[in-house]
């Protein structure tokens, strides 16, 4: 009898363990289901502003067309206008989700903006306007200022988003470890001995990010900031300038976790110090670590 006790008790707590780690995997992936969710609703109401931005200023060519009376200038305002629409109908065809695409066509407005700024101060110089037409430019002008305003309070309103946006699109790095290593590939326990770095790192899981074919930059600094590199035009863009990198890694990325190791054979002389490996990936920087060699 005291065996089957013991046997039933064994039994419930094992199912007890299966039932809270099922509950934790259904936990996790619901988590994971919501956050997608928000950031797609985030990029539809994105879509939507820059939308409506495009139809407002469509409706503002067609107000600073009635103050014109010269047919060339009239002329020019009408392509304006067509491109707008043009640019509209694309924004209505992107998916909310092409956040590259929506970024280019937000860019694109704030040219039109520019070149309305442009032809509003070509009609208020023409001395041959009304009064009537000075005060339907003065209208327009204010609208274009209204039309600002709700445009700077949306750029720092949408800002949060799209560090969102860039940030759930960019890979990232974990995990990063660096090994000094010896001839016999054992770690080495002096900086006179170390023939290789052998850096090891972890791409993470990113649903959201670009798949296919990527590179990965490795730049290994020593204590006084001096890149190691095996050629002086091994550089990489970042941020408007170039940058040296030590080792260059291609990756096939599908979106899941993936493990790498890359390695550096030492040719160069070494000295004790604080040393840094940076990792960089689509012009960003994805992961940084430190180690000191004796």
């Amino acid at each position: 009898m005291a065996n089957n006790k013991n046997k039933l008790v064994i039994i419930a707590g094992t199912v007890l363990v299966l039932v809270l780690a099922l509950v934790g995997v259904t936990v996790l992936l619901l988590t994971e289901k919501q956050t997608n969710k928000e950031l797609v609703q985030e990029f539809q109401l994105e879509k939507e502003d820059l939308e409506n931005e495009y139809t407002r200023f469509a409706q503002q060519y067609d107000e600073l067309k009635l103050t014109v009376s010269n047919d060339s200038l009239s002329v020019l305002l009408e392509q304006e206008q067509l491109k707008t629409q043009r640019l509209l109908e694309e924004l209505r065809t992107v998916k909310s989700s092409n956040a590259a695409e929506i970024r280019r066509l937000k860019n694109e407005l704030a040219t039109l903006r520019k070149v309305m700024i442009g032809y509003i101060n070509q009609i208020d110089s023409l001395n041959r306007l009304t009064a009537h037409q000075k005060e339907v430019i003065a209208q327009v002008t204010q609208k274009y200022n209204d039309a600002s305003r709700q445009i700077s309070n949306l750029s720092e309103e949408k800002k949060n988003l799209n560090k969102k946006v860039t940030l759930a699109a960019q890979l990232d790095a974990t995990n990063i470890n660096i090994q000094a290593v010896n001839k016999r590939d054992k770690v080495a326990k002096k900086v006179k001995d170390v023939v290789k770095f052998k850096i090891g790192f972890t791409i993470v899981k990113n649903i959201t990010a670009e798949t296919g074919e990527r590179t990965i930059y490795v730049r290994i600094t020593k204590p006084d900031n001096d890149v190691l590199t095996k050629n002086p035009s091994n550089t990489f863009p970042y941020e408007n300038r170039e940058l040296g990198y030590s080792i260059k890694k291609y990756i096939e990325y599908n979106g899941e976790e993936q493990n790498i190791t890359v390695y550096w054979n030492v040719e160069e002389y070494l000295y004790a110090g604080t040393y840094r490996v940076d990792l960089f990936a689509d012009g960003t920087l994805i992961g940084s670590q430190s180690f000191t060699l004796d």
